[in-house]
């Protein structure tokens, strides 16, 4: 099997994945991939790597924007506050990407891994009631 056909083969695995997923788990699955580009984007601020810093910021931004664009602000209250906190988020983490500043994308990695593991928790209680009602 050729590296194309095997890339090709996992595209669609993962395209597939999402689409079949709940809601609860496609959230985690973007905060998972959030917490990855800003890793990435730390590693690349150890290795002196401005392309990558760049390219993995700005692919962490999407998702922020991503998330805050899904947000239904006429059906939970707490969409408003919510959907300020990732306009937050996304802004530190352009003001980060334009000044290179290491410091301010970890410190904002941060309080995005605390809003992500929050919703993992939800979701797996989500899922465990799930469960539990079908038992």
């Amino acid at each position: 099997m050729s590296a194309s056909h095997a890339a090709e083969i996992r595209r669609r695995y993962l395209a597939e994945a999402v689409e079949t997923s709940t809601p609860a788990v496609r959230l985690t699955m973007l905060f998972d991939r959030l917490d990855h580009d800003l890793r990435a984007a730390d590693a690349a601020f150890a290795a002196g790597s401005i392309k990558e810093i760049s390219d993995t910021l700005i692919h962490a931004q999407e998702i922020v924007l991503a998330l805050r664009d899904t947000l239904r602000l006429d059906v939970w209250e707490g969409a408003p506050r919510l959907a300020a906190l990732y306009d937050f988020f996304h802004s530190e983490l352009v003001s980060a990407n334009l000044a290179k500043d290491r410091d301010r994308a970890a410190r904002t990695a941060e309080l995005i891994g605390q809003i992500g593991e929050a919703f993992r928790e939800a979701a797996q209680r989500s899922q465990q009631e799930a469960f539990s009602g079908v038992a």
